[in-house]
C-alpha cells in the first residue's frame, strides 16, 4: 500500500499573499490543496478564482468553500486541476457538477463539516472519487484536528471501499501517524507548512511520518 500523500494549502485572501504561499511549497510539493471562499458559505473571501495558479508539475486539488459551487463551475474547469471538492452542504445539483468534472477528467470530491453525516452521501457515491474530512475553520488555517471524526473514514470506505479520503484540519506531528493509521489517505496541511519557520523540513518530517505509517492499524492510538 503506497503511502499517504502530504497536501500543503494554500488559503490566501489577495494575489500576493497567494503568491507567497505557493511558492513557500512550490519547491517541495508534489500536490496542493487552493482553498477558495466566496465570503457566504465562509465568511472569509480568498483571492478570484480567476487570478489561481499553481506550478507546472504539481497537482492541484481546488477546495471551494462556496454556497454555489456551479457559479464558477467553467471558469474551475478552464483550469483543469486534478481535483475538485464541493461541500455537501452548498446549493445545487452535486450530480451535475460531478459529471460535468468527470467529462473533463477532472476528479470529483465532497467535503463534510463536522456535523454532516456520510450517510448523505449514498446516493452519489458512484460519481465520488474523494470525501475531504472538515475538521477546521472555514476560511482560516489553525483549525483542530477532533479525532471523534475519524469513524467517518470507515463509514465512507464502507459505502465505496476505493473512494479517496482527505482530513483537512489540524494536522500536525502529533496526529498525523494516528490520522494515516484510521485510514486518512491526503492530509491537507495548512498552518503546520505555512507557518513554519522552515517550511519544507516541516513537510518532510510529516512525509516520513506517512512512510512509516501502518493504515492497516485502524485503531486511534493517540
Amino acid at each position: 500500500m503506497s503511502a499517504a500523500i502530504i497536501s500543503p494549502a494554500v488559503l490566501a485572501s489577495d494575489p500576493h499573499s497567494y503568491r507567497e504561499q505557493m511558492e513557500r511549497v512550490a519547491p517541495f510539493a508534489k500536490r496542493v490543496q487552493i482553498d477558495l471562499t466566496d465570503g457566504v458559505f465562509a465568511t472569509t473571501k480568498t483571492v478570484d478564482i480567476h487570478t489561481v495558479w499553481w506550478p507546472v508539475g504539481v497537482q492541484a486539488d481546488l477546495h471551494l468553500m462556496y454556497k454555489e459551487p456551479a457559479s464558477i463551475l467553467q471558469d474551475i474547469i478552464a483550469l483543469k486541476p486534478h481535483l475538485v471538492i464541493v461541500h455537501a452542504e452548498a446549493d445545487g445539483d452535486y450530480d451535475d457538477i460531478a459529471k460535468q468534472l468527470n467529462a473533463h477528467d477532472i476528479k470529483a470530491g465532497v467535503a463534510l463539516l463536522p456535523d454532516t453525516s456520510v450517510s448523505l452521501l449514498k446516493q452519489s457515491i458512484h460519481l465520488i472519487d474523494h470525501i475531504l474530512i472538515f475538521s477546521g475553520h472555514l476560511g482560516h488555517f489553525g483549525g483542530k484536528a477532533d479525532l471523534s471524526l475519524l469513524g467517518k473514514v470507515s463509514e465512507a470506505k464502507a459505502l465505496k471501499q476505493d473512494v479517496e479520503i482527505g482530513w483537512d484540519g489540524g494536522i500536525n506531528v502529533e496526529n498525523a501517524k494516528t490520522l494515516i493509521n484510521n485510514g486518512v489517505d491526503v492530509l491537507n496541511v495548512g498552518g503546520f507548512i505555512q507557518k513554519a519557520e522552515r517550511p519544507q523540513e516541516a513537510y518532510a518530517t510529516l512525509e516520513k511520518i506517512a512512510e512509516e505509517a501502518n493504515p492497516d492499524e485502524s485503531k486511534t492510538d493517540n
